[in-house]
C-alpha cells in the first residue's frame, strides 16, 4: 500500500505531528511499503521538512485544500490518512478539511485526535463533514467511540479503536537513568507537555509542600514550551505565574522549568528516569493524551485527575486518580506512593502490563489491517456509500 497522511508533521512542534511522524515510520518499518505527508503549514514560511513531505498547505489559505485533493487524486496513493484535530486545519471551526476530504476520489481513514460531547452548533457540523466523507473513524479510547454513537450517530461498524502508540522500551529503575539529567539521588516527579492554564499544574505545586516537607529529595520537573497558540495571545504569563508560586511557595530547590520542546528520545529519557508521572489536568473532556500514554507504556507510577482518558486507561490499578483542583489529594496520592513502594511497585508493574498492547509495532500492525480492509471494501464498491448515515442531522440538545 502507499499511503499519504495529512497532517502536521515534524519539524513542527505539535503532539500531532510527533504522532504522526511515529505513525508514519513504525508502519514503514513494519511493511516497508512508501508513504507520504501532506503537511499543515501555520505559518507563511512553513518547515523544514523531511524528503516525505510532498505537498504543503496553508492553514488558512482555502485554495490549498483544493489543490492538495487534485495532487492526491492524480497520485498512486491508494489511502489517505487524516490526523484530525479541529485547530490545525483553517475556517470556522476547522472546516477548510472540508474543500480537501469533499473532493478526493481516494478512501479516507480519518484518525479523531478530539471527539467533542457538547459541541456548539459549528464544532457539530464541522464533526459531521469529517464523518460522511471518512470511510473508518480511528478513536483511541472506548469513550470517544461511544461519543461517536451517542452524539453524531456514527454506527460501530464504521469506527475502529486503535490506540495512541508508546514506545518499546524495558522495563527499568528509574535511577538508571538519572545520571543523564545531574539528577541522581532526587526522587523525580515529572508533568510533560505543551504548556497552559487547563494543565492545573498550579495545583501541583501547591500539592508539594507537604510532600516536600517529608522528603526534601523530591524534584518537579516541568518539562515542555508554552503551547504556541497560549504564547500567541497571552505571551508568557502563565509560566511567570508559575515561576512566582514556586518562589511563593519556598519551592525554589524542588521544582525546575525545562522550557523547550523536546525530542522523542530526549523525552523517553526524561520518562525513563521519573519516579511519578503527574497529568494534574483542570477539565474532564479529553479522550486521549498522548504524554500519559507513554507514561503507562514506560511502566510508570502515575498521578492524574480523573480526565475522560486517564479515567479509562489509568482504570484496574494502573494509577492512581485525584479529584479536578484539589491539591490536598495529589499531595495524598504522592505520599502514598513514595511511602508505600509495593504499591508503587504494584502500580508500575500494571501499567506495563497493559501497555504492552500499545507499543508502536502492534499499532502499526493494526493501522496496516485497517487500510486493508478499507482498499478491499473499495474492490466491491463502485462509489462511496454513506446511506448507513444521514445527510442531515440536527444538533443534539445538550450543545453549549
Amino acid at each position: 500500500m502507499n499511503i499519504v497522511y495529512v497532517s502536521t508533521y515534524v519539524p513542527r512542534s505539535c503532539g500531532i505531528a510527533t504522532f504522526t511522524s511515529d505513525l508514519t515510520r513504525s508502519i514503514a518499518h513494519e511493511t516497508e511499503d512508501p508513504y507520504h505527508v501532506v503537511a499543515m503549514n501555520n505559518v507563511p514560511q512553513g518547515y523544514s521538512y523531511p524528503p516525505e513531505v510532498c505537498f504543503q498547505i496553508q492553514q488558512n489559505r482555502l485554495g490549498d485544500y483544493r489543490r492538495a485533493a487534485e495532487y492526491i487524486n492524480r497520485s498512486d496513493f491508494d489511502v489517505v490518512s487524516v490526523q484530525h484535530e479541529f485547530g490545525i486545519f483553517g475556517g470556522p471551526a476547522g472546516r477548510y478539511l472540508l474543500a480537501l476530504i469533499g473532493n478526493l476520489k481516494k478512501p479516507v481513514v480519518t484518525t479523531l485526535h478530539t471527539v467533542l460531547k457538547r459541541p456548539t452548533a459549528e464544532y457539530f457540523q464541522s464533526m459531521l463533514n469529517v464523518i460522511q466523507h471518512s470511510e473508518r473513524l480511528v478513536i483511541m479510547s472506548e469513550i470517544a467511540k461511544g461519543i461517536l454513537e451517542e452524539v453524531y450517530g456514527v454506527p460501530e461498524d464504521r469506527i475502529s479503536l486503535i490506540y495512541h502508540g508508546v514506545p518499546d522500551v524495558p522495563f527499568t529503575d528509574p535511577d538508571l537513568y538519572k545520571g543523564q539529567f545531574d539528577v541522581e539521588g532526587r526522587l523525580v516527579i515529572l508533568t510533560f507537555g505543551l504548556i497552559g492554564p487547563n494543565k492545573g499544574i498550579e495545583k501541583m505545586l501547591e500539592a508539594l509542600p507537604p510532600v516536600v516537607a517529608g522528603h526534601p529529595e523530591v524534584l518537579y520537573i516541568v518539562l515542555g514550551a508554552t503551547h504556541p497558540e497560549i504564547r500567541r495571545t497571552q505571551g508568557e504569563s502563565y509560566r511567570h505565574f508559575l515561576q512566582q508560586k514556586v518562589r511563593d511557595l519556598g519551592l525554589q530547590d524542588n521544582v525546575v522549568f525545562h522550557d523547550r520542546f523536546v525530542s522523542r528520545q530526549e523525552l523517553y529519557r526524561y520518562i525513563m528516569a521519573s519516579d511519578i508521572f503527574v497529568t494534574p489536568y483542570r477539565y474532564e473532556e479529553q479522550v486521549v493524551s498522548g504524554t500519559l500514554s507513554y507514561a503507562l507504556g514506560m511502566g510508570k507510577a502515575i498521578v492524574s485527575t480523573p480526565y475522560w482518558y486517564a479515567q479509562e486507561i489509568l482504570a484496574d490499578g494502573r494509577g492512581i486518580l485525584v479529584p479536578f483542583d484539589d491539591p490536598g489529594a495529589l499531595s495524598q496520592a504522592l505520599l502514598g506512593l513514595i511511602e508505600d513502594r509495593s504499591l508503587y511497585q504494584a502500580i508500575r508493574e500494571r501499567a506495563y502490563a497493559f501497555g504492552r498492547r500499545m507499543v508502536w509495532g502492534e499499532v502499526a500492525w493494526r493501522y496496516v489491517e485497517l487500510f486493508g480492509e478499507v482498499l478491499e471494501r473499495r474492490k466491491d464498491v463502485a462509489e462511496r456509500d454513506y446511506e448507513s448515515f444521514p445527510r442531515e442531522r440536527v444538533p443534539p440538545t445538550t450543545i453549549m
